[in-house]
């Protein structure tokens, strides 16, 4: 098994990979310039902003090896050259796709309402490849109307000019420096081949500790071991957690997921979270769901796995996107093809790192 940032190796459920076409006959694809009747975009102030970059939205890993060996005025003059070629889809596409069918139905239901998604691409892309990702947005019917290429240069100084409650990237460096600016941010890896998952229903799922909640208990882990761990979750079980990067992302989901309770759709929402956490439910449960009582925050379904493995539950939720802040966690996911963003926050970015943790980190990507 291995994880890749920002490639995809198969991809299952999307158009090209249905038809059995092959990315070099994707070429001959006429690609419309201006798709008619799209909705009006939201206004940023108004919706829940989600940052993606080039390369999780769409596979760029050809592109990506032809900068690496032959620099960026050779990937510029490819990039032009093949701009009527769509890219396949990335590991985000399903995400925005997902995003997209829930404010079809938002707009159904209030038509008047700004409270939307709004993905916006953000990449240090040169603008001359703007045109191919415009022409491979509109072949995918794709509704992304705002953009921020900022030529070879760090756009995280961007990322609170575009009101943005998530940023995902297959760029590591450019992940930390977002969450210390106090931005929902994870990295996003590829699996192998990624398992196909519902076009009428976004899911999403999280880990508990180091992403919704701070990492104070997993301190108490790593310092004391399980037993402590156990006493002090019991001494505190009615002292919320402080919170974590995600939690603002999940506050976001149910402000919009409140809003189809309000017509009665509680039990078939469009949108469904998740909980999957290593704690156990009797030991140290409790202060998980009292924290997310106290937020005024409301989780679909809460997994307590009590150390297990996560994947097998993975496989069964199949989430458009799953957060983690342990790479072991991340690398269980994509063993059985579910998309999954590494959030490095927290003590366990400061122990050992995993061997799929350090070779990712010492290949920074340089193109997002």
């Amino acid at each position: 098994m291995s994880l890749h940032n920002g490639q995809t190796l198969a991809v299952s459920g999307q158009d090209l990979t249905r038809t059995g076409r092959s990315r070099e006959d994707a070429g001959t694809v006429p690609m419309p310039s201006t798709p008619t009747r799209k909705p009006k975009p939201p206004k940023p102030d108004n919706a829940i902003t989600i940052c993606v970059s080039a390369r999780v939205l769409f596979n760029m890993e050809r592109e990506q090896q032809i900068y690496e060996q032959r620099g960026m005025e050779e990937y510029i003059k490819y990039q032009v050259e093949h701009e009527n070629e769509p890219f396949w889809p990335g590991p985000a596409f399903s995400f925005v796709k997902a995003l997209e069918a829930v404010n079809a139905q938002l707009r159904e239901l209030y038509p008047d309402s700004e409270e939307l998604f709004d993905v916006v691409l953000m990449t240090n892309n040169h603008a001359y490849v703007g045109l191919r990702l415009i022409n491979a947005i509109n072949h995918h019917k794709l509704f992304v109307e705002r953009f921020c290429m900022t030529g070879g240069n760090s756009p995280i100084g961007y990322l609170k000019a575009y009101h943005t409650n998530l940023y995902l990237s297959a760029d590591p460096v450019k992940v930390r420096e977002a969450l210390e600016e106090g931005i929902a941010a994870a990295t996003m890896f590829t699996p192998e081949k990624m398992t196909e998952v519902s076009e009428t229903q976004l899911r999403v799922a999280f880990d508990g500790d180091a992403v919704l909640f701070s990492d104070e208990s997993e301190r108490i882990f790593k310092a004391h071991g399980l037993d402590k761990f156990f006493e002090h979750e019991k001494a505190h079980e009615n002292k919320p957690l402080d919170h974590g990067p995600l939690k603002g992302f999940l506050e976001a989901l149910g402000k919009l997921q409140k809003k189809f309770y309000g017509k009665g759709q509680r039990m078939d929402c469009p949108i469904r979270t998740y909980l999957v956490t290593a704690r156990s439910a009797a030991s140290s449960g409790t202060r998980a769901l009292k924290t997310l009582r106290s937020w005024g925050l409301e989780i679909d379904e809460a997994l307590f796995l009590a150390g297990a493995p996560k994947g097998p539950v993975l496989e069964k939720i199949r989430p458009h996107i799953f957060f983690d802040d342990q790479m072991f966690h991340v690398e269980g996911a994509a063993e059985i093809g579910t998309v999954a963003c590494h959030v490095p926050y927290g003590i366990s970015q400061r122990v050992a790192k995993t061997g799929i943790e350090d070779k990712e980190t010492s290949s920074r990507p340089k193109l997002t």
